[in-house]
């Protein structure tokens, strides 16, 4: 799962949305316990959510399908952020709140994560103001956004060059990577809730 998902298996809990964000370049121990605990309990969160999601039967299909268009190891990171996209695209239907759009949540999620922003790695520190600036939990629901998530990946990623046509790939059997994740996460959904 991308940012999208992770923040919004967050809740409403600012420690747990930080600590989620903030996993994505957290590495050892030491830097893990560098934060409150409360905190440390959003990075375990996102931990749970890749394995979870890396090593789930459906999750594994979709790939498999993805590595069959051409895209090799780099088609779990295609799911990832494809999943994103099909969980901005409906996003009323997997929130916890249906009264809150997804622009308004994206806004919301941009407001803590600048308010805590010195609480981020400086990696993402720096990666988040385009991320805001940009929009990219919003733009994640069309397939321009999703085109533009997986080019900028490619561009930034060693020997990722194949990620530029990640987009294509999956929207080519989108409705097949839909019954997937429709499949897939009340599952992800069920395994957050019941650790917390």
């Amino acid at each position: 799962m991308n940012f999208l998902a992770h923040l919004l298996l967050s809740g409403p809990n600012d420690d747990l949305i930080v600590g989620n964000f903030a996993a994505e370049a957290v590495r050892g121990r030491a830097a893990v316990e560098a934060y409150a605990p409360a905190v440390q309990r959003g990075i375990r969160l996102h931990r749970l959510i890749d394995s979870f999601t890396d090593n789930h039967p459906v999750v594994r299909r979709s790939t498999a399908r993805l590595r069959e268009s051409g895209l090799g190891k780099w088609a779990g990171v295609v799911a990832d952020v494809g999943y994103d996209h099909l969980l901005a695209r409906n996003f009323a239907s997997y929130t916890y709140d249906p009264h809150e759009p997804l622009a308004a949540f994206s806004q919301r999620m941009y407001s803590v994560l600048q308010a805590r922003h010195a609480e981020l790695p400086e990696r993402l520190q720096h990666m988040f103001r385009y991320m805001r600036q940009d929009d990219w939990l919003t733009n994640y629901a069309r397939p321009e956004g999703l085109e533009r998530a997986l080019y900028g990946l490619s561009r930034r990623v060693p020997s990722g060059a194949v990620l530029a046509t990640g987009a294509a790939a999956f929207l080519a059997e989108r409705a097949a990577y839909e019954a997937d994740f429709a499949e897939f996460w009340p599952e992800l959904r069920a395994a957050v809730e019941s650790i917390n």
